[in-house]
């Protein structure tokens, strides 16, 4: 890791990728990720990567998937200088009912952008059941690859 760096740094480039999510501001979202963000999804082991379509599944999530929240609790959250991991219960509509989806998203350092003073995020993997990740990828599920 670059000296310098902390874990409250790593920190608060957590938090700012995830308040700009929660705001829908995907312009200043992707402005957190590096060129060629990597996620992963688990344990059902899938993934896609690379801006355009890291662009495109933030595009559709927040045109599908945030409207339909209800309410979330953050149930805890841990971090240090390489990644921030963010244990989330979300309540979404659903078919008119409300269901809780519970999830653990680490997000992690893209580590050449920090050497290049310009810290940014690789990606995130994120652990959830079959029902989270669809809904979370909506019309992109068929698109992700195993990792």
């Amino acid at each position: 890791m670059t000296a310098g760096w902390t874990a409250a740094d790593m920190a608060e480039l957590g938090h700012r990728h995830a308040r700009l999510e929660g705001e829908c501001k995907l312009d200043e979202l992707m402005e957190t990720l590096c060129a060629d963000p990597v996620y992963e999804f688990h344990p059902m082991g899938l993934t896609f990567r690379g801006g355009d379509t890291t662009r495109r599944y933030y595009d559709q999530f927040i045109r599908r998937f945030i409207p339909r929240i209800q309410g979330y609790d953050l149930v805890d959250e841990w971090f240090n200088e390489r990644s921030v991991a963010q244990e989330y219960e979300i309540r979404v509509e659903r078919e008119g009912a409300i269901i809780a989806l519970r999830t653990v998203g680490v997000l992690f350092v893209d580590e050449d952008s920090i050497a290049s003073g310009d810290p940014r995020l690789g990606g995130e993997r994120i652990y959830g059941g079959e029902q989270l990740v669809r809904e979370f990828t909506g019309e992109m599920f068929s698109e992700l690859r195993p990792l």
